[in-house]
């Protein structure tokens, strides 16, 4: 094999990871492996797959490089193939947000706007001091499997679809901050959304967990 050659090699290996990432259901499927280890069942649902066409999905990032798996009884258990995954998702979003104007509007679109001083998110580090001070409430809204495999120290557990009934075992006299799977996650605005017309103070972390993980912050694996 000649130079050229192998240099078209060497490229069409790099492009096998793009070709992984080149599907909107495959994007959706490795944010949701980016907050823990699921099984083909539970990453269908949430994703809104039918199971084959899942695990045709899998199968392709698989042979990407950027999934593995192993069997658990009688069910394949699917995680990312590490942290690097993680970091490529986040850029890959960062990079359509800055060099892509519908991005924007996608973005309004899905996630909506939010009342007042909560459209400013709270950043990591203010988070973290007013933890620390004991100044505001952490909700973690993602499901309870997710809040399982990894949250922001102390946080408390509450899924989105348990908030509403919750809200009365909320402190009253403190700023409430919630926070979800990432920076594109709707989970945390809809959370904000019904606190505020609860008449609750509330804001959300300005990214979620995926960014809280990739900066190297702290991490509680327990159950909910």
């Amino acid at each position: 094999m000649d130079r050229r050659e192998a240099k078209t090699t060497l490229y069409e290996v790099f492009a096998r990871v793009g070709k992984g990432l080149a599907n909107p259901k495959r994007l959706e499927l490795l944010d949701l492996l980016a907050q823990g280890e699921r099984t083909v069942e539970l990453l269908a649902s949430a994703a809104g797959l039918g199971m084959s066409t899942a695990s045709t999905h899998l199968q392709a990032l698989r042979e990407a490089g950027l999934v593995t798996s192993h069997r658990e009884g009688t069910f394949v258990r699917y995680r990312l193939s590490g942290e690097k995954v993680g970091g490529l998702l986040a850029l890959l979003r960062d990079v359509a947000d800055e060099h892509l104007a519908d991005t924007d509007r996608a973005c309004e679109a899905y996630l909506g706007s939010l009342p007042g001083d909560a459209a400013r998110g709270l950043e990591r580090g203010e988070l973290l001091r007013r933890a620390r001070r004991g100044e505001v409430v952490v909700l973690d809204v993602r499901p309870a499997v997710e809040y399982a495999s990894g949250h922001i120290p102390g946080a408390l557990s509450v899924p989105l679809d348990e908030l509403e009934a919750r809200l009365t075992a909320l402190p009253n006299d403190l700023e409430i901050v919630a926070y979800c799977r990432g920076a594109y996650c709707v989970l945390a605005y809809d959370a904000v959304r019904l606190l505020h017309a609860a008449g609750r103070p509330a804001r959300r972390l300005h990214e979620g967990m995926l960014e809280w993980r990739l900066a190297g912050l702290p991490v509680e694996s327990s159950a909910a």
